[in-house]
C-alpha cells in the first residue's frame, strides 16, 4: 500500500545524515537543503497522473493517497485540486469533494468542468439552488454540454420547476439525439404533470434509442398497468427486471428521480407475483455469476 512520508520527515532525515555530530561544547550550525519547487511540482504533477489512472482501475484509496500529496506538491494547480475533489465524490464524500473543488475553482474561476462538477456535488448535497447556479455558471462559459444540459434539467425537476426541466432535456436530446437519460426523464416530468399518454410516448423513444436499458421499459410496465393493460406490462416489466433488477429497488428508483405518482404505481406492480417471481430469478442468476456482483 502506498504509504505517504511527510516532506518535513524526509528532509529532516536527511539533514541528519549530512550532519557531523558535534562535541558537547560545540555550537550546532544547520544544514538548511534548498528546495526545488519547480522539481516538487512536477513530481506532484506525476502523482495526479497516476492518481487519474489509479481511478481507472477502481483503486481509489491508492488513487486518493496520491491525490493528497499532489495538492501538497503542486497547491497551485486547479486541475490537481479538481482531480482531488472528483476522488472525494466518487468516495461519496460530498464534503471534502466541494472543498477540493472550491480549491479548484479559486485557482480558475473559468473551469466549466469544476463548475459542472460543483454543481453535481450540490444537487447530491440536495442543495438544488447552488446547483443551478454552479451548472448555469459552467453553461455560460460552454454551452453546449448534453450531460451538464441534463443535470441542470434535474436540478429543475427536484424544484418542481417543470417546464425549465423539460426544456433543458430537449436542449440535451437536440445536441445528441442518441441521449436516452434526457428523454426518458422528460417521460418523468409529465407523467408527475398527468401526462401519461406523453410520457409513455417518451419512454418508448428511450427504450428504441437503447433497449438494453431497463427504467424506460419498467416506466411504460408501471403505466400500463396502471391503465388495466396488464398482459402487456407484465410481460415488459419481466423483461426489464431480467435486464437490471436494481429497479426493483424503490430507494434506487427514487434516486433515478422518479416521482411520488410514479413510485406510488410502482411499489404496487412490483409486489405482483410474476414480477417477484422474475425479481428472485434474476436475483439467483447474478448471485450465481460472479461478473454480475460488485466488486
Amino acid at each position: 500500500m502506498f504509504k505517504r512520508i511527510p516532506l518535513f520527515s524526509i528532509l529532516v532525515l536527511a539533514g541528519l545524515c549530512s550532519v557531523v555530530q558535534p562535541v558537547r561544547s560545540q555550537a550546532l550550525i544547520p544544514h538548511v537543503l534548498e528546495l526545488d519547487n519547480e522539481k516538487l511540482e512536477q513530481q506532484g504533477l506525476i502523482l495526479a497522473q497516476e492518481a487519474a489512472q489509479l481511478i481507472q482501475f477502481q483503486q481509489t484509496e491508492l488513487a486518493l493517497a496520491r491525490a493528497q500529496l499532489a495538492t501538497q506538491l503542486a497547491p497551485n494547480n486547479s486541475q490537481v485540486w479538481a482531480l482531488l475533489g472528483s476522488i472525494y465524490l466518487q468516495k461519496e464524500d460530498m464534503n471534502q469533494g466541494i472543498i477540493a473543488l472550491q480549491r479548484s475553482r479559486a485557482l480558475e474561476p473559468n473551469d466549466a468542468a469544476v463548475l459542472f462538477t460543483l454543481g453535481s456535488a450540490y444537487f447530491q448535497q440536495e442543495e438544488y439552488d447552488t446547483a443551478v447556479r454552479y451548472i448555469e455558471s459552467g453553461l455560460r462559459l460552454e454551452p453546449e454540454i448534453p450531460g451538464a444540459l441534463f443535470d441542470l434539467g434535474n436540478a429543475y425537476y427536484k424544484q418542481q420547476a417543470y417546464d425549465e426541466a423539460i426544456d433543458q432535456y430537449q436542449k440535451a436530446v437536440d445536441l445528441d439525439e442518441q441521449f436516452w437519460p434526457a428523454v426518458n426523464n422528460i417521460g418523468l416530468v409529465l407523467y408527475e404533470q398527468g401526462d401519461v399518454a406523453g410520457a409513455v410516448r417518451e419512454w418508448q423513444t428511450a427504450a428504441e434509442i437503447d433497449d438494453t436499458q431497463a427504467e424506460p421499459k419498467l416506466a411504460i410496465a408501471v403505466a400500463l398497468y396502471a391503465q388495466g393493460e396488464r398482459e402487456q406490462a407484465l410481460a415488459l416489466g419481466e423483461a426489464a427486471i431480467r435486464l437490471d433488477d436494481r429497479y426493483a429497488d424503490l430507494e434506487f428508483l427514487r434516486e433515478n428521480l422518479w416521482g411520488d405518482r410514479l413510485l406510488a404505481q410502482a411499489q404496487t406492480f412490483l409486489e405482483l407475483p410474476p414480477i417477484q417471481a422474475a425479481i428472485a430469478q434474476s436475483s439467483a442468476v447474478n448471485s450465481s455469476d460472479p461478473s454480475q456482483q460488485e466488486e
